[in-house]
């Protein structure tokens, strides 16, 4: 019975002095700090790739950034896509513990969560990301997405989207650039 008084003290202790203790959370990195050039409302005209049966189109939209506790970008999407009305939400941090960016995507038109990771290349302007999901070319089957945000500026971002063939070399089925709207 000792024992048991003995460990009901010890836990007590614990518990007063880890509660009594200030949260250690960490603080962003340049990383994070990356991800914020993001930040702001933009404009954004966006054009397919034809395709085998399918014509070119332009996509024009809009895109506001904003800051999530200096981790994390949130970018809410607003589009037209062939005549047919979009929205998304996107998602980017930064995960030391993974040495990547991650992220995520969601829209209103696919019942997919998407799963982002990914890097600034070399020249530091340019955040590459790779996800998996539906394949947009073989049905029931999956592919691998890149999407790539290239700063040309502070105010203009060129973007490119990627869908891996079956022969491992990707394929543009998106191009297009985002300006900073003026205020």
């Amino acid at each position: 019975m000792k024992w048991l008084l003995s460990a009901a003290v010890l836990l007590t202790l614990t518990v007063t002095t880890a509660g009594s203790q200030e949260p250690n959370f960490p603080s962003p990195q340049k990383e994070h700090e990356w991800l914020k050039q993001f930040a702001g409302d933009w404009t954004s005209l966006s054009k397919t790739v034809p395709m085998e049966g399918v014509p070119a189109m332009e996509c024009p939209g809009t895109m506001k950034s904003r800051m999530l506790g200096g981790f994390w970008i949130v970018n809410d999407m607003h589009g037209d896509m062939g005549g047919q009305t979009f929205n998304a939400v996107q998602t980017i941090g930064y995960e030391p513990a993974k040495a990547k960016y991650v992220g995520s995507w969601v829209d209103s038109m696919t019942n997919h969560l998407w799963h982002y990771e990914g890097t600034v290349d070399e020249s530091g302007k340019k955040l590459v990301l790779e996800a998996e999901g539906p394949s947009y070319i073989t049905t029931g089957e999956t592919a691998k997405y890149r999407d790539s945000y290239e700063f040309e500026s502070p105010d203009r971002i060129l973007t490119t989207s990627e869908i891996m063939g079956k022969d491992g070399k990707w394929i543009t089925f998106m191009t297009g650039e985002m300006k900073r709207a003026k205020p």
